[in-house]
């Protein structure tokens, strides 16, 4: 019998900790990822010695595959511009590699690790049988043509390419990388490959094998699953007031259905600062300085009567009910936690990817906050993706009342995995706990399964 059974489940997580914060020392949000699941599976452990022996701990924390590559392109003033390209496919023991790509100057290899790590036990909870992946590049679109973007797009797709396809490893969007980012990398796929292959790429306009909703999906899969959280405690969000940090595709739909189902969503913000609105946030106008002008947050407040703009701050001093950070990692710390829980804040449901630093976490949950983590809140993007790549391959559009009506049955289904996981694992009502216990046992037993790959 190996050594390693006879430890206790916490020993082994402690080793396999150890093992990889050794082997990737300057990667602090990849490690912060891997401790908040980690630390969070001892009871699976417990129940399943299998998963143990088996070597599951050693192996979910190593990437199947980690490709980093040189993106040269050439600026609107005839310079050459080189930046670095990603893409860390995780685990395709459930499906093809899946997750966005992000362009933004922040990318490098810790955070795409993280969000990578992230995105298998979030697409595991759909039940959508699609793998865990992420990339992207530290290229900043903003202030850039179109002509540029398109270059840029080209060259990174150039190399890419041949790491993808429907049956390996799908794309979508993710920050910096919305519609037009898109249709550029996927012209570019399909004059490489010369195969008009719909399914290989994600979040594509509806007109050319897009699916509906799937702009939505984040924001409003977000707020269906606060929709579910309340009515465990036999609540709903009618009347609440609803704090959303960020302005982009999450943050916009996020306030869009928190309205149609009755809240008041009075904030949005960008890098820059944050927006209030008693009256409620215009989504036509945010939309069209955001989307269409790719303005500041700034130009609300100027064009809003009864609007203020406040520079340089995040929005959780605002007093909400609710509260949907859906910025980017790491924004809402234990300072702003506290802001939020003295304010009384009843629920936070993470419509980013790990917005909450873990003291906001510890602070939250203490206080009895209700609290989604992303992998479970915002992970009506995904499933919606895996929605479109189903559509794909049997040549079908369904309309967008049928595509809500499924997201909303998925975000149902996540939220009760994680609560009866929760409850299971002696957790009741954590559904950080109950999430990464679900996503982490479903691909646990498709990893023992399939032999030691």
């Amino acid at each position: 019998m190996s050594s390693v059974t006879t430890l206790t489940s916490n020993d082994t997580i402690r080793l396999v900790l150890d093992t990889v914060e050794a082997r990737n020392p300057h990667e602090p949000e990849f490690l912060q990822a891997v401790h908040e699941v980690l630390e969070s599976i001892a009871p699976v452990l417990d129940t399943h010695p299998e998963f143990v022996d088996g070597g599951i701990l050693e192996r979910i924390v190593e990437p199947e595959r980690q490709i980093m590559f040189r993106v040269p392109w050439v600026d609107d003033a005839g310079r050459l511009q080189v930046n670095r390209g990603y893409r860390i496919q995780f685990s395709s023991v459930l499906g093809p590699y899946k997750g966005g790509l992000r362009f933004h100057p922040s990318v490098n290899l810790s955070i795409i690790k993280f969000l990578g790590f992230e995105q298998i036990f979030k697409n595991a909870l759909t039940g959508q049988g699609i793998g865990g992946a992420k990339g992207g590049s530290d290229f900043d679109p903003h202030g850039r043509s179109d002509a540029e973007i398109m270059r840029f797009c080209q060259s990174f797709m150039s190399e890419l390419y041949r790491h993808l396809g429907e049956h390996t490893d799908v794309p979508a969007g993710d920050i910096g990388v919305g519609a037009r980012e898109i249709g550029y990398l996927f012209g570019q796929y399909r004059k490489i490959t010369n195969r008009h292959e719909s399914g290989m790429f994600t979040g594509k306009g509806v007109q050319w094998g897009g699916a509906e909703v799937r702009t939505e999906a984040t924001g409003y899969g977000a707020v269906f699953f606060v929709e579910e959280m309340l009515a465990v405690h036999g609540e709903t969000l009618h009347g609440k007031r609803v704090g959303v940090s960020g302005s982009g595709n999450v943050a916009i739909y996020a306030i869009e259905k928190a309205h149609q189902l009755g809240a008041t969503a009075v904030t949005a913000s960008d890098s820059s600062g944050y927006v209030l609105d008693e009256a409620g946030i215009d989504v036509d106008l945010l939309r069209q300085i955001k989307e269409v002008e790719r303005g500041r947050i700034s130009e609300y407040a100027a064009r809003r009567p009864g609007a203020t703009y406040v520079e340089g701050e995040r929005p959780w001093r605002v007093p909400v009910d609710v509260a949907v950070p859906s910025a980017t990692q790491n924004e809402l710390d234990a300072d702003d936690a506290r802001a939020l829980v003295a304010n009384g804040v009843r629920a936070v449901a993470e419509g980013a990817n790990m917005p909450s630093t873990p003291e906001a976490v510890e602070v939250l949950q203490g206080a009895g906050v209700l609290f989604a983590p992303g992998k479970a809140a915002n992970a009506g993007g995904v499933a919606t993706s895996a929605l479109e790549m189903s559509q794909n391959a049997a040549r079908q559009r369904w309309n967008f009342d049928d595509s809500e009506a499924k997201l909303r049955g998925i975000m149902a289904n996540v939220h009760h995995a994680a609560f009866t996981a929760a409850e299971k694992y002696g957790r009741p009502g954590d559904y950080v706990a109950g999430a990464n216990c679900a996503g982490f046992e479903r691909v646990a037993h498709a990893m023992l399964a399939q032999g030691v790959i």
